[in-house]
C-alpha cells in the first residue's frame, strides 16, 4: 500500500466541475507528479487527500489512514503547501513560522535558517505587505521546514521568478535523494520533467494518463525531420518509404507527416533501426537532418488538442 491512496474519488459539483473517478497511489520514496492546468482537478483531489473535503464517493488515505477524519494528524505529519496561498494579517512572517511549528509541533533551527537563506527571505515583513513571491516562499518555508517524511506540493512555484523556480527544482531533487515522499501538482512542464518519477495527466477532472517519466526520457520511438535538397529526392524518398514495398529496414521506417511546399518528410524510427535509417536515407541530397526530441509537454499535449485525443503512453511506444 502506498503513503498516499486515493481510490475512485468522486466530488461532482455540477456543470462538469469536480473530480470524478480519480485514483492514483504515491509509495515511499517516489516523487508522484500531477499535471494539468488550471482548473483540472489537481486542488480538488490534493484537498480531500489533506482531509479538508470530505470525498462524495471512493476513499483517500495517507499513511494507511482516512483522511478526512484524521485530517489534524495528517497536517502534523505532511509537509503542505497549498496552491492558492492566503496567509492571516496582522503578523509577521516570524510570527506566521511559529504559528506554524506550534500547530505541528516542530521546531529545527538550523534547517529553518538554510530555508530562509536559500530562498532570500526576509520574515520581519508582514505578511500583508509581502509581495506574491515572498508569500509563496514563505509557504515553502513552512511546508519544509519540520524535515517531514512527505510533502504535498499544490503549484508550488507559483509566483516565484525563474531563479527561485530553480532553486525550488533543485532543492526538491536533494530531497528526493534523501528518500522523501512527494506529491508535486503543477502545470510547468520543466520542474515535473526534472523531478517526477510517475505523472499523471489529468483532464476535467479525470486521469487521463498515468506513466513512468522515464518512459518519455528514454523512448525508443525517435521522430527525425528531413528537409530535401530537391523536389527529385523529396519524391523519390517519399515513394521509397511510404511503398511498404521494400527490404525489411524500409518496412520499419514509418513517414508520420509530409510538407510538399517546404520539401520535408518526418519519419517514426526505432532505436534499434536508426543506423540502417541513416543508411537508407543517405541515398538522397537533403538540405538538413535533425532529431525532435519527444517530452513530457509534448505527450501532455496530445490530451489538450481540440481535433482529438491520443492514446495512452503503451500504445504511443509500441
Amino acid at each position: 500500500m502506498g503513503i498516499i491512496e486515493v481510490e475512485h474519488l468522486t466530488q461532482d459539483y455540477g456543470h462538469n466541475r469536480g473530480v470524478f473517478d480519480v485514483s492514483l497511489s504515491v509509495d515511499k520514496g517516489q516523487v508522484f507528479g500531477f499535471l494539468g492546468p488550471n482548473g483540472a482537478g489537481k486542488s480538488t483531489t490534493i484537498r480531500h487527500i489533506m482531509g479538508f473535503s470530505k470525498p462524495q464517493s471512493g476513499s483517500v488515505k495517507v499513511f494507511g489512514m482516512e483522511s478526512f477524519s484524521n485530517y489534524f494528524k495528517i497536517l502534523k505529519n505532511v509537509g503542505y503547501l497549498p496552491g492558492e496561498i492566503a496567509l492571516p494579517e496582522g503578523l509577521t512572517g516570524w510570527e506566521f513560522i511559529k504559528m506554524m511549528s506550534d500547530l505541528r509541533g516542530v521546531e529545527n533551527k538550523e534547517l529553518l535558517d538554510k530555508l530562509l537563506n536559500m530562498f532570500k527571505l526576509d520574515p520581519a515583513i508582514e505578511t500583508k505587505k509581502m509581495s506574491l513571491g515572498d508569500k509563496r516562499k514563505l509557504a515553502i518555508v513552512t511546508a519544509f521546514m519540520g524535515d517531514p517524511d512527505v510533502l504535498i506540493l499544490d503549484e508550488p512555484t507559483s509566483g516565484l521568478d525563474p531563479v527561485m523556480q530553480q532553486i525550488f527544482v533543485d532543492y526538491v531533487k536533494e530531497e528526493k535523494k534523501r528518500g522523501k515522499t512527494i506529491l508535486l501538482s503543477s502545470h510547468m512542464f520543466n520542474e515535473v520533467e526534472a523531478t517526477c518519477d510517475i505523472i499523471s495527466i489529468i483532464k476535467d477532472g479525470k486521469i487521463v494518463s498515468t506513466f513512468k517519466a522515464s518512459n518519455i526520457k528514454h523512448n525508443k520511438n525517435k521522430t527525425f525531420e528531413i528537409i530535401f535538397k530537391s523536389k527529385i529526392s523529396y519524391d523519390n524518398a517519399l515513394k521509397k518509404f511510404a511503398s511498404k514495398k521494400g527490404n525489411k529496414n524500409v518496412n520499419s521506417i514509418k513517414i508520420i507527416s509530409k510538407d510538399d511546399k517546404t520539401k520535408t518528410l518526418c519519419f517514426a524510427v526505432n532505436d534499434a533501426d536508426i543506423n540502417e535509417f541513416v543508411d537508407e536515407i543517405s541515398d538522397f541530397s537533403f538540405k538538413s537532418f535533425k532529431e525532435n526530441k519527444f517530452t513530457i509537454e509534448d505527450y501532455f499535449m496530445q490530451f489538450y488538442r481540440e481535433e482529438k485525443d491520443f492514446g495512452g503512453i503503451n500504445g504511443r511506444n509500441n
